[in-house]
């Protein structure tokens, strides 16, 4: 995983810019914090990582760090820890974008790692919103990027609709 510390993030680029401040932000993930509403840092990393659906070269290097946070606390961490990097995937996937070359090793093992933290979250209560999560995260690692975005959006009532759908078709 690039160090937190290193020169290169300035030449990694998000939705604003040199990713200089991207380290600071991924450091307060440490103690796990929850991401509801405009809570730091989720609201900065989202905003500046995974753009109205567009993500860069920061948010390759940053998902390894998330991932290790969640790693670290799968029973205390909420669902954006899964979303996060699921979405980079599911963007990166849809725009044909290449994660550069010296983050890709780090990038696609943070990313198979996903499914065994998933089990490791089993032992605590999930929400649907928790589940969407957890399993749009593996079927990203799974390189399923419709079947991971689709899941993203599933709720009860549309896994409600969708399954009237399906059997009237």
């Amino acid at each position: 995983m690039l160090s937190l510390d290193s020169s290169r993030w300035s030449e990694l680029q998000h939705a604003y810019g040199a990713a200089t401040d991207i380290p600071d932000l991924l450091r307060q993930l440490a103690s796990v914090p929850g991401s509801r509403g405009d809570a730091e840092p989720w609201f900065s990393l989202w905003s500046s990582l995974a753009h109205q659906g567009d993500v860069y070269s920061a948010s390759f290097a940053a998902v390894p760090h998330v991932v290790h946070a969640l790693a670290s606390a799968p029973l205390k961490a909420d669902s954006t820890y899964f979303q996060f990097p699921a979405w980079v995937e599911i963007c990166r996937a849809k725009h044909g974008m290449t994660v550069p070359e010296d983050l890709a090793a780090s990038y696609l093992e943070s990313l198979s790692r996903l499914p065994a933290i998933v089990a490791a979250a089993a032992g605590r209560e999930w929400d649907s919103a928790f589940l969407s999560c957890a399993l749009s995260a593996i079927a990203a690692s799974k390189g399923q990027y419709i079947v991971a975005e689709a899941l993203q959006e599933l709720s009860p009532e549309i896994a409600g609709e969708f399954m009237q759908w399906f059997y009237e078709r």
